[in-house]
């Protein structure tokens, strides 16, 4: 199990680096295909459109297929898309190929989560399920500073997608040689896969996931070119930036794990809203950048944990589909080089943070909206009165 467990935490970490490592590299990607650095965004919004909107549906078009099989496809896919980016020195191409390792993403994230729990035993489940995700946050702290600095020091973005797509190799190769044979899950049709969104209490709580991280990956997108006065254009510099920033996140995301109520949700909203509204002066120098990116850290993926737990008690007997619908998150992250393009060409990119703060306090509210709904529809307690009495055995003599 523990072999198995480490294959498919490192299969996470490859998704997640591919996600998150474009950004560190996007001058150099934008030079190379001759593009501006805002229109070089989309590269971003290609993969993570695809991986967002495609997790639920390939989820319901491959229930039947077996795990292993459904795994290397996966991972094929992906490691397909990361190698056309590298080797084919066209704009057009490299969208479709990130589109197309977005798609290997979709296939590949929800069978790990899956296999996971098939795995490891009933009351070892829940750990199994989170020691996989954990993948996705260390990729942060340190797949996407790895991309970075590869990038920089061999001066060719091209690189940086190669070593994702190695990643990708290696994790298909651990899957054929130490993945155990999986039961299929029961199938569920995509009608009722996406049938939760319905619920008002759903939606606010997947609206505040959207609009807070199309707001924190408006600056994200954009990062070279938002802290370059602090970096002094040094890819190395970015990618020391981008570690500190993705160990902030992964203790963010741990340290919430016991932190579930409405006032920490509120806290992980409104502090980064007011990080990123200081950036335009924070980032001018390179220790309160520093700061600036770990108080984004710690924020910003501190909200993961507490919003899942609030998602899955609207609705427990959905929870598998739930967490299947918080790909809101990616969909986020392909809207927000659309608002960072339109920042940098309205103000410029050292002014996106300001911006990105209005989507993060749009969020707050929806936040805010979203407990006022739950706690409307949550069963009040039952108070001990006549019609309990009536229906409670007759008390013993003498009993007060």
């Amino acid at each position: 199990m523990y072999r198995s467990l480490v294959v498919l935490t490192s299969a996470l970490f490859a998704i997640g680096t591919d996600g998150f490592v474009i950004a560190g590299t996007l001058p150099e990607a934008a030079h190379s295909l001759d593009v501006s650095v805002a229109t070089a965004g989309w590269l971003i919004s290609a993969y993570a459109f695809t991986y967002g909107v495609l997790g639920p549906v390939t989820a319901a078009l491959t229930t039947r297929w077996p795990r292993r099989t459904l795994f290397l496809t996966g991972l094929g896919v992906f490691v397909a898309g990361n190698l056309l980016t590298a080797l084919v020195p066209d704009f057009g191409v490299a969208l479709a190929s990130r589109a197309l390792a977005g798609l290997g993403g979709a296939l590949v994230t929800p069978t790990a989560i899956a296999a996971a729990a098939a795995i490891a035993a009933p009351e070892r489940r829940g750990r199994a399920i989170a020691t996989v995700t954990v993948g996705l946050s260390v990729s942060t702290a340190l797949g996407a500073p790895i991309g970075t600095a590869i990038g920089s020091v061999t001066g060719d973005w091209h690189a940086t997608m190669l070593f994702v797509s190695a990643l990708g190799f290696l994790v298909a190769v651990g899957v054929a040689l130490l993945m155990p044979t999986t039961p299929s899950p029961p199938p569920v049709p995509l009608r009722a896969r996406l049938a939760p969104l319905a619920d008002r209490r759903v939606g606010l709580t997947l609206l505040t996931r959207l609009l807070l991280f199309t707001g924190l990956y408006t600056v994200y997108s954009y990062i070279a070119e938002s802290l370059d006065r602090a970096t002094g254009s040094s890819g190395t510099t970015l990618a020391a930036l981008l570690f500190a920033w993705g160990v902030a996140s992964t203790i963010g995301t741990l340290g919430a794990g016991h932190l579930v109520d409405r006032r920490i949700i509120n806290i992980t909203v409104a502090v980064p809203a007011l990080d990123f509204a200081l950036l335009p002066w924070s980032s001018a120098h390179l220790p309160t950048t520093v700061v600036a990116l770990v108080v984004w850290g710690l924020c910003g993926w501190g909200f993961f944990t507490p919003q899942a737990h609030r998602l899955i008690g609207v609705m427990p007997s959905s929870a598998p589909m739930l967490t299947g619908l918080n790909s809101a998150t990616y969909e986020g992250v392909s809207l927000a080089p659309l608002v960072g393009r339109l920042g940098i060409a309205w103000a410029g990119a050292h002014w996106l943070g300001p911006i990105a703060a209005v989507l993060i306090v749009l969020a707050l509210a929806t936040a805010e909206a979203a407990h006022v709904v739950i706690r409307r529809r949550k069963p009040r307690p039952t108070l001990l009165g006549h019609a309990e009495l009536t229906k409670s055995p007759a008390a013993p003599a003498g009993t007060p």
